[in-house]
């Protein structure tokens, strides 16, 4: 049942993405509105239940990507929308800050290797994408930098020695604040 639920989300937002972006010229600025009303439409249908767990987020993040190299754009450069996008409709929905920006950071990084992309480029972009979309609320950003590094750097201890180094030089170079988290991570 839960298998079933998270694959018809993946394969929704995939949808759904297709559809609102195809034609689209400007990818980049496109994608965060559209990911943001389609994570509002499916936590409106799934409910209570969607919003407690962290699959959600992470079923956003993969179809939303899926989507964007479905219609033949760039993910990486579309993965600072996706995610910004997608934790604003999540924080919307009523689902906690830390709690969006942990799910989405994971699965992009997931999703980032499942498609064959630069792990240290698509962490910068995802870490990036969720202080923008807690700045846009007017959240804490540095706490939305600290749970966002954080998130990227235990996935990538997931992923393996190899990525962790990458992604920790890639956030260091391409993210203000966050060579001090990690160094605080360190100790």
């Amino acid at each position: 049942m839960v298998f079933n639920l998270i694959s018809r989300l993946v394969n929704g937002v995939k949808e759904g993405i297709v559809a609102g972006l195809k034609g689209t010229a400007d990818i980049a600025s496109g994608v965060v509105n559209v990911t943001k009303n389609i994570t509002v439409s499916i936590l409106k249908e799934t409910g209570e239940f969607a919003k407690e767990a962290l699959d959600v987020p992470a079923s956003v993040i993969k179809g939303a990507l899926s989507g964007v190299g479905e219609i033949g754009a760039s993910v990486i450069n579309a993965v600072k929308g996706v995610v910004t996008g997608t934790i604003q409709g999540l924080t919307e929905s009523g689902v906690k800050q830390d709690v969006a920006i942990k799910g989405t950071i994971a699965q992009s990084l997931h999703s980032a290797k499942e498609l064959g992309l630069n792990i240290g480029e698509t962490a910068v972009e995802a870490v990036k994408g969720a202080v923008d979309a807690v700045k846009q609320v007017g959240g804490d950003t540095i706490g939305a930098t600290k749970t966002a590094v954080t998130a990227a750097v235990d996935t990538a201890r997931e992923l393996g020695v190899d990525t962790v180094g990458a992604v920790k030089d890639s956030l260091s170079a391409g993210v203000d604040g966050a060579k001090d988290v990690i160094e605080s991570l360190e100790k």
